[in-house]
C-alpha cells in the first residue's frame, strides 16, 4: 500500500530540533507535534519524560484527539501499554506505531490487543539506537572481572600494595553471547575484534560474522560451561524469562565473568546471587534487573563482586536523533509499500 503523505503525531517526548530533522529526511511527513503536551526529557533517551509533569483534563483531551487523528505515532503514547491499547481502538486509520525501546516488543504485548487490532497496525522498534552503548557496557563489564576491579578498588582504598599476580586475557577466553539480536551481534562483534573466541545461543540458528558457533536455546545449559564470560543481551519474551537459570549457573565455569545488558527479567536472580555467594560467578556487570528500580533489599547492593547500573547502559547523547533518522527511514518505507525495518514479530513480540 502507498500512500502520498503520512501523518505523524509525536506521542513522546523530542526535542524540537529532531521534531524538523524527521521532517528534513522524509518531506512526505505531516509532522504534529505539541510541546505542551509531553513531558520534559531529563537526559537524553528520556523517553517517559518528567514524572512530575500532569495535563490539565483539558490537555489530556487534546493529545488523545492528535494521537486518534494520526496515520503513524511517533512513541507509544506516554509510553503506557494501556494508553497504546487505547489509541488503537479509537483510531481505525492508525497504520504504523513506532516504539522507542529497542525490547519495545514487550509494551506492545502488554497492550493486549487482539490478533485481529494487531494485523491493522504495523509496530516497529528501536533496535540498533542502543548496540553500540550496550556492546560497550558488556566489555566494560568483562574487562572489570579479568582485572579484578573490586580487590584493586579494595586495595586502593586500604592503601595496600599487595604481591602482584596475573590478571586474566580478554583476547584469551571464550565468550558466550546470549541472544542474537541487533545488540548480541554488535557484543560478538566487539569481543571477536580483541581477539576472544565468541560462540552464542539463540532461538533460531544463524551465522553471524565473528561468531564461531551460534547453539539452540535448549543447549545453554550445556554450552555455558565453556565460557570464561556470559553475557546476556536477551529481550523481555514469555520463552526468555528466567531463562539463563539455577541449572545454566549451576553449570558454569568457576569464576566466571556475566555481564546482563538486555533484560533482567531473563535472568534468575535468586540463582545469580547465590553464584555470586559460592565464586561460581566471580564477577557480574548489571545494567538490567527483573524489578526495576532495584529494591534497597536485593542482597546484590551489598556483594563487592558486583557492579550495579541503573539501567543506564544504553544511553548515549546521539540516541535520540538515530531513533529519528531511523523513523523517517521507515516512514519512506512505509509510503512507498516496503517492508518496515524492526518490525516487530506478533507471535513472540521480539
Amino acid at each position: 500500500m502507498t500512500s502520498d503523505r503520512l501523518k505523524v503525531f509525536v506521542a513522546t517526548p523530542l526535542e524540537p530540533e529532531l521534531c524538523g530533522l524527521l521532517t528534513d529526511l522524509e518531506p512526505r511527513i505531516d509532522l504534529v507535534v505539541e510541546q505542551d503536551l509531553l513531558a520534559p526529557m531529563r537526559w537524553p533517551g528520556d523517553h517517559e519524560g518528567d514524572p512530575s509533569f500532569e495535563r490539565t483534563p483539558e490537555q489530556q483531551a487534546r493529545f488523545e484527539e492528535l494521537c486518534d487523528a494520526a496515520d503513524a505515532l511517533y512513541g507509544i503514547p506516554d509510553t503506557k501499554p494501556a494508553a497504546l491499547a487505547r489509541t488503537v481502538r479509537a483510531n481505525p486509520g492508525l497504520r504504523w506505531v513506532h516504539t522507542m525501546a529497542a525490547g519495545g516488543g514487550a509494551q506492545v504485548k502488554a497492550a493486549g490487543l487482539s490478533p485481529q487490532e494487531m494485523a491493522a497496525v504495523e509496530f516497529t522498534t528501536s533496535a540498533g539506537a542502543h548496540g553500540d552503548t550496550l556492546a560497550e557496557f558488556a566489555l566494560f563489564g568483562v574487562f572489570a572481572g579479568a582485572k579484578d576491579l573490586p580487590r584493586l578498588q579494595r586495595q586502593q582504598r586500604n592503601r595496600e600494595w599487595s604481591t602482584r599476580w596475573a590478571m586474566k586475557q580478554v583476547s584469551e577466553m571464550t565468550v558466550l553471547v546470549v541472544g542474537m539480536g541487533n545488540i548480541g551481534r554488535t557484543t560478538a562483534a566487539r569481543f571477536a575484534a580483541l581477539g576472544a573466541r565468541v560462540i552464542g545461543v539463540n532461538r533460531s540458528l544463524r551465522e553471524v560474522d565473528g561468531v564461531e558457533q551460534v547453539y539452540p536455546t535448549a543447549e545453554l545449559a550445556r554450552v555455558v560451561s565453556s565460557a570464561d564470560a556470559i553475557i546476556n543481551t536477551l529481550p523481555q519474551a514469555s520463552d526468555t524469562d528466567g531463562l539463563i537459570s539455577a541449572e545454566v549457573f549451576a553449570n558454569v565455569k568457576p569464576g566466571v565473568i556475566f555481564a546482563s545488558t538486555g533484560r533482567g527479567t531473563c535472568v534468575d536472580e535468586d540463582a545469580l546471587v547465590a553464584a555470586l555467594a559460592d565464586g561460581r560467578v566471580g564477577f557480574a556487570a548489571l545494567d538490567v534487573f527483573a524489578v526495576e528500580p532495584l529494591p534497597a533489599d536485593s542482597p546484590l547492593w551489598g556483594m563487592d563482586n558486583v557492579i550495579v547500573s541503573p539501567h543506564t547502559g544504553a544511553l548515549n547523547d546521539g540516541e535520540d536523533e538515530l531513533i529519528a533518522r531511523m523513523f523517517a527511514e521507515n516512514a519512506g518505507r512505509l509510503l512507498d509499500g516496503e517492508p518496515l525495518v524492526n518490525a516487530i514479530d506478533r507471535v513472540h513480540f521480539y
